[in-house]
């Protein structure tokens, strides 16, 4: 059987996101699984495999149908040329490096729903770059949303590491906003697309808990009424549908409960904090909702040790394996 084409974005050029996606390329754990894709400027590929000491033999190609052709010892790679004048200059926050990083992710999103890939990896983008260069963005499933042509409100974030997969109701959002985003069909579209997502890694019969927005979970209303009044029904509506979804529980002392398959939290920090505490950066972002199985990595661009040959790939290697396996089962 013939291993999936999985394609890694390379993120701000001006970052560590080449170089992360030529050393997940170059492992044997990923080329056990999959055959690697590097999407991006080969320009600014080839400066930092020179930077970091990498020596790869690169496989170019500019059309995504090219992909297909031959088999090749070299790491493949789909050409999204910056354009003329822009040039990546390490270590440095410009609007080009926001254009490139936005529009390599856009080439292997779109190479997917053309069947040329069959999932897509991110390394990290720089989101003060992507301001710069005027391209409104709240993130990557925002962006994968608009390129598939999905809702924005059905799309959402889970973060997975080790054995852990905790997904968002809101992510890059003010609080007081995202306090008036947890809606009862909004935390009901998350759990319902937590638990496809899950069917799809092969987990049978998911288990999901659901935390609460207060303190607590609200200490029955003594600390805010949403649980009661959202978060509850919106896990009873999930329960009539056949999802085994339980909660709320206080997001402090949920993740301590055993038997899990998934955890949902209603804004940023109660999912991130954990993540990037335990799962450090190996964290894979896995964006759900999408008819594209995609993942980011959750960290950032590390502009200040682009280049040195520091950086570690084993976020994007966890995303990538992960990926393989869904990719690899039938939806």
């Amino acid at each position: 059987m013939a291993l999936p084409r999985i394609a890694i974005s390379m993120g701000d050029p001006a970052g560590i996101g080449p170089e992360v996606a030529l050393k997940a390329a170059l492992d044997a754990r990923v080329t056990g699984v999959c055959v690697p894709v590097l999407v991006g400027d080969r320009r600014a590929l080839e400066r930092h495999a020179g930077l970091c000491g990498l020596a790869p033999i690169l496989s170019v190609c500019s059309k995504p149908h090219e992909l297909h052709q031959g088999g090749t010892n070299a790491v493949r790679v789909l050409d999204v040329p910056m354009p003329p004048g822009d040039t990546a200059e390490i270590g440095e926050i410009r609007p080009a490096h926001g254009r490139a990083a936005v529009a390599s992710a856009r080439a292997a999103i779109q190479a997917a729903l053309d069947g040329h890939v069959a999932a897509v990896v991110a390394a990290p983008q720089t989101e003060l770059a992507i301001s710069e260069a005027g391209i409104p963005f709240d993130g990557y499933p925002g962006l994968v949303a608009q390129c598939t042509g999905t809702r924005p409100e059905d799309v959402f974030l889970m973060l997975c590491f080790d054995d852990r997969r905790i997904a968002h109701v809101t992510l890059h959002i003010g609080l007081r906003r995202a306090i008036e985003l947890v809606t009862r069909k909004r935390v009901s579209a998350c759990i319902g697309a937590t638990w496809r997502a899950l069917l799809a890694m092969g987990i049978a019969e998911p288990r999901i808990a659901v935390a609460g927005l207060n303190p607590h979970a609200g200490e029955g209303g003594l600390f805010g009424d949403e649980e009661v009044s959202i978060i509850a029904p919106a896990i009873a509506d999930a329960r009539v549908n056949c999802i085994n979804a339980e909660g709320p529980f206080g997001a402090d002392t949920m993740y301590n409960r055993s038997g899990y398959d998934a955890f949902v939290v209603m804004v940023h920090d109660q999912g991130h904090i954990p993540a990037k505490l335990l799962g450090e950066n190996r964290t894979a972002a896995v964006t759900i909702g999408t008819p594209v199985l995609f993942s980011s990595v959750a960290h950032g661009s590390a502009l200040d040790i682009a280049g040195r040959n520091m950086a570690s790939p084993e976020a994007v290697i966890e995303a990538v394996r992960r990926l393989c396996g869904a990719a690899g089962r039938p939806s």
